[in-house]
């Protein structure tokens, strides 16, 4: 498991593989509702509350684990993007 770490630029260039966890207060999240949280919760990356990198032999994994900041953060964004 990744280390609870912090947005590392230098190590976001070695990334070559994702993975992305959920707390346990959002278990009742629909699968469509995760798919689009995950997708947008690595698009931005150093928005993520949790966030760590595991050493691979090619490079790094990112792991975030979605908490309900990073829900309520995305969300709001979503609803601004759709105001414009």
């Amino acid at each position: 498991m990744a280390a609870e770490e912090k947005y590392d630029a230098r190590r976001e260039t070695l990334v070559n593989e994702t993975r992305t966890l959920f707390e346990p207060g959002l278990a009742g999240l629909n699968a469509a509702d995760k798919s689009w949280l995950a997708e947008a919760v690595h698009q931005s990356p150093e928005k993520a509350t949790k966030i760590g990198y595991e050493r691979s032999h090619t490079g790094f994994i990112r792991e975030i684990t979605v908490t309900v900041a990073d829900v309520e953060r995305l969300y709001r964004e979503r609803q601004t993007a759709g105001a414009h």
